[in-house]
C-alpha cells in the first residue's frame, strides 16, 4: 500500500476525510515555504500539494496567480520545486505536486517522473491534462510509481468520469463548482451529488476542492467526500501576514481549525 493510499485508510478507520493543503513551491518566500508547510502538516494537514509555479495558470484564481507570479519572480523553478517536496515528504505527510502539463512535458516526462520519486513524491495532479492524452505520463507515472490524479468536475457526463476514475491511480479530484479556484462564501451544493455520482464508477477515494476555505467548509465537504482540499486560504493567509513569523503561524492557525472542522464531521460515507 502506497503513502497515500495509507494516509486515506487511516483516515476512514478514524472515521473522517483527509485534509489536504495545497502551496505553491517558493511561496511566501523560497526560505519560507517549507517551514510554512511544515507547521501546517504539524497542526493536521494529512498530505499536501506543492504548486509548480506556471505563467499560465488557467484553473487558478487571483489569489494563487499572484502568488504563483511572486515565486516565479523569486526564480522558483522545476529542481527547487523537487527539492521542496523531499524536505515537505521528511515530516511524514504524502506529498503531491499540482502542475500544469506544460512545464512537465518541456521538462521531460519521464525525468520529471523520476525525480519526483527520488524526491519522495507520492502523486501528481495535473488539471489540464485529459486521460485521451496522458499514454506517455501514464507510462511514466507507472514505472515511477507515481500515483496520476486527474480532475472531474459538475459538468462531467456519466462516461467521463468512469474514463477520468479509470486513469486515475490516487484519487480523483472532484472541482466543487466550475471555474477557478478561490475562497467562496459558500459551496456548490452540486459537489455532494458529484462526490457520489464519481463513487458509482470507482473504489478510489474522492477529494473536493475549489471554493473549501472554512472550518464550516471543511466540515460540510468531510462529511461526504474522502479528503478535503485548501488552497486559496492557506495562501492568503500568508499575504495577509507582516511577517515571516506571522505567516507560519497563521498558517498553522488555519491548518488545525480546517482539522478540527474536519473532524467535528459527521462519519462520512
Amino acid at each position: 500500500m502506497s503513502v497515500l493510499a495509507e494516509t486515506f485508510a487511516t483516515a476512514r478507520a478514524e472515521g473522517r476525510a483527509a485534509l489536504i493543503a495545497y502551496l505553491p513551491a517558493g511561496f511566501p518566500s523560497p526560505v519560507d515555504c517549507v517551514p510554512v508547510l511544515t507547521a501546517m502538516v504539524e497542526n493536521g494537514v494529512d498530505a499536501v500539494e506543492i504548486g509548480l509555479p506556471y505563467s499560465d495558470p488557467l484553473m487558478d484564481g487571483p489569489v494563487i496567480q499572484a502568488a504563483v507570479d511572486e515565486s516565479l519572480r523569486a526564480g522558483t523553478r522545476v529542481a527547487d520545486v523537487m527539492n521542496t517536496v523531499a524536505r515537505v515528504a521528511r515530516t511524514g505527510a504524502p506529498t503531491l505536486v499540482m502542475s500544469y502539463w506544460n512545464p512537465i512535458e518541456r521538462y521531460g516526462v519521464d525525468r520529471f517522473a523520476a525525480e519526483l520519486a527520488g524526491a519522495s513524491g507520492v502523486g501528481v495532479i495535473t488539471p489540464d491534462l485529459t486521460p485521451e492524452e496522458a499514454g506517455e505520463w501514464t507510462r511514466a507515472t507507472d514505472a515511477h510509481g507515481i500515483d496520476r490524479v486527474f480532475l472531474v468536475a459538475p459538468s462531467s457526463t456519466a462516461a467521463r468520469l468512469e474514463k477520468v476514475a479509470g486513469a486515475c491511480s490516487g484519487f480523483v479530484y472532484a472541482a466543487s463548482t466550475m471555474g477557478v479556484t478561490g475562497a467562496r462564501t459558500s459551496l456548490s451544493s452540486g459537489a455532494r451529488t458529484l462526490v457520489e455520482r464519481v463513487r458509482d464508477v470507482t473504489t478510489l477515494p474522492v477529494c473536493v476542492g475549489v471554493g473549501v476555505s472554512t472550518p464550516a467548509h471543511a466540515s460540510e465537504v468531510a462529511s461526504y467526500a474522502d479528503g478535503v482540499i485548501v488552497g486559496s486560504a492557506f495562501v492568503k493567509a500568508l499575504q495577509q501576514a507582516d511577517s515571516p513569523e506571522q505567516g507560519i503561524a497563521a498558517a498553522a492557525a488555519l491548518a488545525a481549525d480546517l482539522a478540527a472542522g474536519v473532524r467535528s464531521a459527521p462519519r462520512h460515507a
